[in-house]
């Protein structure tokens, strides 16, 4: 069985992304496809990156999904692979799902997915579908098991993330407070992580995501 191609993280690489996980699918998931790589920021460097792009500096809508779908069909296309999107749907691709069958993901104390180098700050820009069944490569151990506060437990100011419920309505009422800590530099629960901390997204791209979830 072959390795993932290297010309993938070449081109990842180019524009601060990083394969931050891969998983083969079942035979009948997506016909003909075998191996699927997820796609994310790589830290640090990726906000400066993407804020020099035409996308963030021509004042459209989602600058950051229309970013994605060219760069990442444009890898597509150089590695005959298929691109695929957590934003175009429905019907939407199962990120969530994949990422825990990578096993560099799982679920951590308050529910959110923890990423074995990106901490609680894991996000996905997109993946890519391969026909041929790929190696994978080794995944990273689950940091909340060697996470002894587990201070993400804490960190929220209206207690709306708990290990089995997301209270939305309280987060977001609290987003909506003047001076918001969370709204300004992003959500106090992945910022708590030890790992989030060492994993190096500025806090700019944190609030620039809050503005569209709040």
């Amino acid at each position: 069985m072959p390795a993932l191609p290297p010309a993938l993280f070449d081109l990842a690489g180019a524009h601060h992304l990083t394969a931050s996980g891969a998983l083969h699918l079942a035979p009948d998931e997506i016909p003909g496809l075998q191996t699927l790589v997820l796609l994310s920021p790589a830290e640090p460097g990726f906000w400066d990156h993407f804020t020099a792009t035409p996308e963030y500096r021509d004042g459209a809508r989602d600058p950051m999904n229309r970013w994605s779908a060219r760069v990442i069909t444009a890898m597509a296309d150089a590695l005959g692979a298929t691109p695929l999107f957590p934003f175009s749907g429905p019907p939407w691709q199962p990120f969530t799902d994949w990422a825990r069958r990578s096993a560099r993901a799982w679920p951590s104390p308050v529910g959110l997915l923890v990423h074995d180098a990106a901490g609680l700050m894991i996000s996905y820009r997109g993946a890519l579908a391969f026909r041929d069944r790929f190696v994978l490569p080794p995944s990273g151990p689950r940091p909340c098991d060697t996470c002894p506060d587990q201070p993400c437990l804490r960190a929220c100011p209206v207690n709306a993330l708990r290990p089995d419920a997301y209270n939305v309505p309280a987060c977001k009422t609290d987003l909506d407070r003047p001076g918001n800590d969370c709204r300004a530099r992003g959500c106090a629960v992945r910022r708590a992580c030890p790992l989030s901390q060492t994993y190096g997204r500025l806090e700019a791209q944190s609030a620039f995501h809050m503005e569209y979830f709040g």
